[in-house]
């Protein structure tokens, strides 16, 4: 029996082909017509020449075209790589090389750097413009079925980099995804009469498992925004009647803190889901009381499908805390040498279970040394877990920013600094940020006799990435600390004292 996570799309038709899918202001796409139009992209892409097995990126924001495209590639057979929208050229290029994609579907607003991107692979891109991009599919042949998939074939590979230059694709399998939503759905107690929010990026593992696929696995209506905004999504909620919320901290405080929020009637939300990062308490119960609807906190990674843990809303909440582990679940904290810590200890978060990857796309050497034997994966987070079996994130072990709910991975801001002809050495780091959570900032040493300034590496960076990764800040300085292996110690990086007064949480705000 095959395990294609898109017959979670064909099991919601035949319970209700009449009922909405995917809506976006004005437009709503029913189920039947996603299925229609799912069909049809795996039409196009046969006509394409790609066969099961093979990568396709899709480069789209929140738009129903994200759904029809995703679902049409796992209809394919394909593998689907999903790819920020944000993304420069350069970026592009490798996430359409390193998994050899055939093609990529990319919004018409992204064409240029998304075109200049695949030329560079000698990937086919198809620009989806609505209107044309409709009209690209009504004269496609549809494929009505959905190609047989067993559930150790990989159905997503989401790219992830942690404190390396070369980012890694996680490779999630078709049972990886589907386990995951099974457990996100019984969680969470969706079924047809849902409405959700589809505020986080699509793009992104959150967003995917417990947005896009939950949704459609429940027969639920998905309601994008294409851009987070506080008013916009608190016009949504009270327009459609939204019910669950999901979301990262930073959509939390702009909610809390919108002029005006008192206005809308949110009484229809009856569950707010956060992760991504640690939603702060003081948050949490601000928001509780001004909504007047509980907020559950969970934790996970790209590699963990993303869902780990949760408090279950049919267990004790504790504020500040991640939960216990899903159904299926199993987590441990382990010192560096792999051993369970004593009670009481901090140690590094190491999971196991259904939600773990299968590996990193062709990265044996990486695979092994995340993920154990036995099969334990090594989160890189640390924490602590009381008496009842609820952990509680005390530091990230790797140097990951979260800017915004989207990770910035030093290291890639770093090798593009260091192209700069005048860069010695730099350093690439976060600072606390009240709205934000971190900023993105940078230690630069020139070389001796080289001149720059702030602004120019700034400038620099800022030509080459996506608009949300290069560095608000940068300083130069005459060296950078470091240990006695040479190693940059970035804890040690001084900051300006301006930087941590203009970074530093507001008193008294939520």
């Amino acid at each position: 029996m095959s395990e294609n996570l898109a017959l979670n799309l064909i099991r919601s038709v035949e319970r209700g082909a009449e009922l909405p899918a995917v809506r976006l202001d004005d437009r709503v796409l029913s189920y039947g017509a996603l299925d229609d139009l799912t069909a049809r992209v795996a039409g196009l892409l046969r006509e394409h020449g790609v066969a099961p097995g093979d990568r396709v990126g899709i480069m789209l924001p929140n738009v129903p075209q994200f759904a029809v495209a995703y679902y049409g590639v796992l209809r394919a057979g394909g593998i689907v790589v999903p790819m920020n929208v944000l993304l420069k050229r350069r970026e592009v290029a490798f996430y359409l090389g390193d998994p050899e994609a055939r093609v990529l579907l990319a919004w018409h607003e992204f064409a240029e750097e998304a075109m200049a991107g695949a030329a560079e692979t000698g990937a086919e891109c198809i620009i989806a413009r609505p209107g044309e991009f409709e009209q690209l599919l009504a004269a496609a042949d549809p494929v009505r079925e959905v190609a047989a998939k067993v559930g150790s074939d990989t159905a997503v590979i989401l790219y992830t980099s942690g404190t390396t230059a070369r980012p890694k694709g996680a490779e999630l399998t078709h049972a990886n995804l589907r386990r995951n939503v099974e457990a996100m759905t019984s969680m969470f107690g969706l079924g047809p009469d849902d409405v959700l929010l589809g505020a986080l990026p699509l793009f992104h593992a959150f967003g995917q498992t417990c947005g896009l696929n939950a949704a459609i696995a429940a027969g639920a209506c998905l309601s994008l925004i294409a851009r987070f905004d506080p008013g916009a999504a608190l016009e949504i909620i009270q327009r459609d009647r939204v019910n669950v919320f999901e979301g990262v901290p930073t959509m939390y405080s702009a909610l809390l803190a919108h002029a005006g929020a008192d206005e809308y009637d949110v009484s229809c939300l009856r569950l707010c889901v956060s992760g991504g990062a640690a939603l702060p308490v003081e948050v949490l119960r601000g928001f509780e009381t001004a909504f007047q609807c509980i907020v559950l906190e969970g934790y996970g990674l790209s590699e963990t499908s993303p869902v780990a843990s949760f408090n279950h809303p049919d267990h004790e909440r504790r504020p500040g805390s991640i939960g216990t582990p899903i159904e299926g679940v199993e987590m441990k904290l382990v010192d560096d040498d792999g051993q369970e810590v004593a009670p009481g200890e901090v140690g590094e978060i190491a999971i196991r279970g259904h939600n773990v990857m299968k590996s990193y796309w062709q990265r044996p050497d990486a695979t092994g040394q995340a993920i154990s034997a036995d099969g334990w994966f090594r989160s890189g987070d640390l924490a602590r877990v009381d008496d009842d079996g609820y952990y509680f994130i005390v530091d990230r072990k790797k140097e990951l920013i979260i800017r915004g709910g989207y990770n910035v991975y030093p290291r890639e801001i770093e090798e593009v600094l260091y192209e700069h002809p005048a860069v010695h050495e730099c350093a690439v780091i976060g600072i606390p940020h009240s709205s934000l959570g971190e900023e993105v900032c940078a230690a630069v040493a020139l070389k001796p006799g080289a001149e720059a300034t702030a602004d120019e590496l700034r400038a620099f960076v800022k030509s080459q990435v996506a608009a949300y990764k290069y560095p608000r800040a940068v300083w130069l300085v005459d060296a950078l600390p470091k240990g006695a292996t040479g190693k940059i110690l970035k804890r040690e990086i001084a900051v300006r004292a301006e930087l941590r007064v203009l970074a530093a949480p507001t008193e008294g705000r939520a």
